[in-house]
């Protein structure tokens, strides 16, 4: 990365940083590719720059109809973590924790990953049994992960709610001290520009209208810029996976809702780790600007809106304050919503669809930013040798046909 003077960094500030060579290429889009990426989110730029990095595939295109993290991407809160219960989610989203510890060298671009650990907190017997049930199939599987009792837990957060007439008192949990938070758009912009420099097209404002197929396979899309072939074709749009799918006569069991976020004004530093309740389904962490950034349970209302509302504001920020009463004087500064694709096991679908040349990588539900390395990881492999690499195996589609369902309603603490 070329450094700059204190000097430099002045002298553009003066000329509005006009100076600045762009982070990744404006491509425009040309007729014909050896695989396309439909998706400019995390998954999909991940999916482009290990298309070129890990198996030479140079005329690849990303195709985003907004800007690249509009979506899904940017619209999270950031948590990284591979405390899951099944060997299979394990495996894979402990791929994705490996892959985003050594992430800013890799790309050369500070992902400002921050490993403080994350607690699940427990709050009666049942849950505890849960949580000892879960941390055990952690060890087993060879991911860092322990029982946490009460006393421990309140070491770590100081300033909960212990007071008599707590609903929730905390009891223990899980901790993962491998877990944490990485910035967001920095994760998208790292990815992008990395991609680029090993030659990948990268196309803002070009929306997929329909999937061309021939001879029963995929060789390209129909865009609104005009038709691109390719031989490969991954979708990697999280909601808008369905319908495109749809259009090759494949039916994806997925339900789209709004999972709703909330940041606060900038405090001093409070809150060293991520908390998760379970008795609430409310999870906080304190942003390296001082923000609380926090969120909840899944509004149930199908939807591709990406707005709050003041019932899920209500209900979440109740949490927040079960959790954390000192915080009831912060004032509100942002509340969105992301758009999350769930599935009914809480399990992504990757892999092919039947469809020779078209691949997905979707599902994630609520776990999409935290799997973003591997999700790209992994369809890149698909796409580059047309089989499933053995982590990405056990999360094909035909796992419902076959009975095979994965179920991480509770490895992904929350309520679906």
């Amino acid at each position: 990365m070329k450094r700059y003077s204190a000097l430099t960094l002045a002298l553009e500030g003066l000329k509005n940083h006009r100076g600045w060579r762009p982070a990744w290429r404006k491509a425009t889009p040309a007729a014909e590719y050896d695989a396309i990426v439909v998706g400019g989110g995390g998954h999909g730029l991940a999916t482009a720059y290990y298309l070129a990095k890990n198996h030479g595939l140079r005329r690849v295109a990303v195709l985003e109809k907004g800007w690249i993290g509009g979506g899904n991407t940017g619209r999270n809160t950031t948590v990284i973590r591979s405390n899951y219960f099944h060997p299979e989610s394990v495996a894979l989203y402990d791929l994705a924790l490996r892959l985003y510890e050594g992430l800013s060298k890799e790309l050369n671009y500070n992902v400002m990953l921050s490993q403080r650990g994350m607690l699940i907190a427990a709050h009666t017997p049942m849950q505890m049994e849960i949580c000892t049930r879960i941390a055990n199939a952690m060890q087993l599987n060879g991911v860092d992960g322990a029982l946490m009792s009460r006393d421990e837990a309140l070491e770590r957060v100081p300033l909960v709610n212990q007071s008599e007439d707590a609903r929730h008192r905390l009891q223990g949990g899980i901790w993962q001290g491998r877990a944490g938070i990485a910035r967001h758009d920095a994760v998208a912009w790292g990815y992008a520009r990395a991609a680029s420099d090993l030659g990948v097209d990268i196309v803002e404002n070009c929306a997929v209208r329909e999937l061309l197929i021939e001879n029963g396979a995929c060789v390209g899309v129909e865009t609104d810029r005009g038709p691109i072939r390719a031989a490969r074709v991954g979708l990697a749009a999280a909601g808008a996976t369905p319908g495109l799918a749809a259009q090759a006569g494949v039916t994806l069991p997925i339900h789209d809702y709004a999972l709703q976020a909330f940041v606060s004004e900038p405090v001093k530093p409070c809150l060293d780790t991520v908390l998760l309740y379970l008795g609430t389904g409310t999870y906080v962490s304190q942003s390296d600007k001082g923000e609380m950034v926090f969120g909840g349970g899944l509004d149930r209302v199908p939807t591709h809106g990406q707005r709050g509302n003041l019932p899920a504001q209500q209900t979440v920020t109740s949490g927040l304050l079960e959790m954390f009463p000192a915080f009831g004087q912060l004032k509100l500064l942002r509340q969105w919503a992301g758009v999350v694709d769930v599935v009914p096991d809480s399990s992504p679908i990757i892999g092919p669809v039947g469809v020779p040349g078209l691949f997905v990588n979707c599902g994630w539900g609520t776990g999409g930013f935290k799997a973003i390395p591997a999700g790209g990881w992994l369809l890149a492999h698909l796409l580059a040798t047309g089989e499933h690499h053995e982590i990405s195996a056990p999360f094909d589609v035909t796992r419902f046909a076959r009975g095979r369902l994965i179920d991480e309603a509770a490895g992904s603490g929350i309520a679906h």
